[in-house]
């Protein structure tokens, strides 16, 4: 393991342990491989304390004006963007995403960038917030930690840390509907601002038809709709969609993984697995300080084994993809540490492989999910379980083998987010999931789940570490589509080519 950071870079090794696994998770969304993910994430950690020790030096010496920056991970995120824009200048972009590279190009990045008054209402509502806050609201709902471990983390009584969160909460708020304000706008969308502010207060109001029809074609007073409707749930996406920018929501699906594993790793009762507890001693001294990075590195490599589980793609967009059997970013390699202007940043441990820890702890590993046949659109594996054999008894008076529900999580102007979980009669050792669009969506991403599409028809296959299912359990996956015109639920579900009934 390189050398831990020294004393003196006691502040540099707090935010290394704190934010390092989320900004190597978000490099390897934007690469197009294991190890230009682990290059990128040094490069842009570098790039993000150099970008914090500025911001902190200019409100030592007093400018005459409220020093406004970003919490510490999204600012250390958005060097990871800015890290990829910088590759992509210098002619490296074939390290990087297909799709970042389009939309690095497209006005779409430019709005992160452009004039501030042009920017996501999320991305200034956040940095005009105190910072405590900024840090509280993102780490809960953006990183997904619990209440206990963000409160110790931050100083804060955990004992109302609930209420910090929820008056955090409305302080955003109140910041994007006045962003939002200021915002440059045409007559329409101004008509609109404040029926908007009005609507979006209220739970259980609902929108009127005019306005619903306005924020489906435009994107502004969305974004905007999501950061003031704090109550739908929306609020995570838009945060992350509005600051982090491109792969925002893949990038917080990745984190909810990880603070499952992390919880695993012994964190249930709120202990910060990677900083111990003050009350006892943990957390102080030199030597506490190294120990408590060895330990950060560990339980990391737990959080990014879980996390950096490949999401699906199409088949063609696999093939297309450089490096898309790759190692997963979790196993860098020796690499050399990223460096800093003003000091040397803290040195990149390298991590234990994917291979032994990014399935469940007590599954075993099982190969890597088939192939779908191109032959039809639901072929059955191979390799299933009596479920699959048995004669079909949906439609001929008995009971369906399985039961599902569609779950429609987010949507947007273009865009959805949606679950599907199955639940099963019969034990099974594999499975795949049909179902079909009637509007002409397209799945664009899955995790959980392998996907595949052919016109309407969308198949989703076991992942090598849910495969086996109990009788009367359950499998779900997620997926990420576009839509236009209209956004009618699938039908046509199956599981393993036989008719599911819908829950």
């Amino acid at each position: 393991m390189p050398d831990l950071p020294s004393s003196q870079d006691a502040a540099e090794a707090a935010l290394f342990s704190e934010c390092w696994d989320a900004v190597l998770s978000y490099a390897d969304l934007c690469t197009a491989g294991s190890a230009a993910a682990a290059e990128l994430a040094r490069e842009a950690f570098a790039r993000g304390v150099r970008e914090l020790r500025a911001a902190e030096a200019g409100a030592v010496r007093g400018t005459g004006r409220r020093s406004s920056r970003l919490p510490r991970t999204p600012l250390l995120l958005t060097a990871v963007r800015s890290t990829a824009a910088a590759w992509e200048d210098a002619g490296r972009g074939h390290l990087l995403d297909p799709d970042l590279r389009l939309w690095l190009h497209s006005d779409r990045a430019a709005r992160h960038t452009g004039p501030p008054l042009e920017r996501p209402v999320a991305l200034r509502g956040l940095r005009d917030l105190h910072q405590t806050d900024a840090e509280l609201l993102w780490l809960a709902e953006v990183e997904a930690l619990p209440l206990p471990l963000v409160a110790r983390r931050l100083g804060l009584d955990p004992a109302t840390a609930a209420d910090a969160l929820a008056q955090a909460g409305e302080a955003f708020r109140n910041r994007c509907h006045r962003n939002h304000l200021d915002s440059p706008m045409d007559a329409e969308c101004r008509s609109y601002a404040r029926l908007l502010d009005a609507v979006t207060r209220s739970p259980a109001a609902d929108a009127p038809g005019d306005l619903s029809r306005h924020l489906a074609t435009c994107v502004p007073c969305a974004e905007a709709a999501a950061c003031l409707r704090l109550h739908g749930g929306g609020l995570p996406g838009a945060l992350a969609g509005g600051v982090i920018g491109w792969g925002g929501l893949a990038y917080l699906e990745r984190r909810r993984r990880a603070a499952e594993a992390r919880l695993g790793a012994g964190g249930r009762d709120g202990t910060d697995p990677e900083h111990g507890d003050p009350a006892d001693g943990t957390a102080g001294g030199r030597a506490a300080r190294n120990g408590l990075l060895v330990a950060a590195v560990l339980v990391s490599a737990l959080a990014l084994a879980v996390s950096l589980m490949p999401f699906g793609g199409t088949d063609a967009e696999s093939a297309a993809r450089p490096g898309a059997d790759r190692r997963p970013a979790a196993d860098p390699g020796p690499s050399p540490p990223p460096s800093s202007s003003a000091s040397s940043a803290p040195s990149v441990p390298s991590v234990p492989s994917a291979s032994s820890s990014s399935a469940p702890s007590g599954t075993p590993r099982r190969p890597i999910a088939r192939t779908p046949d191109p032959k039809g659109p639901d072929p059955e594996p191979q390799g299933t379980s009596t479920a699959t054999a048995a004669p079909e008894t949906a439609g001929r008076g008995g009971p369906a083998p399985c039961r599902v529900v569609y779950d429609l999580v987010n949507q947007w102007p273009d865009g959805f987010q949606a679950t599907v979980t199955v639940t099963t009669r019969e034990a099974l050792d594999s499975w795949r999931v049909g179902f079909s669009f009637r509007d002409g969506q397209r799945v664009h991403q899955m995790w959980d789940a392998t996907v595949s599409q052919d016109g309407s028809r969308v198949t989703a296959t076991a992942a090598d570490y849910n495969e086996a299912v109990g009788a009367g359990g359950r499998l779900a996956f997620g997926f990420l589509a576009s839509w236009r015109g209209a956004n009618s639920p699938p039908s046509g579900f199956t599981l393993n080519g036989r008719p599911c009934a819908k829950a």
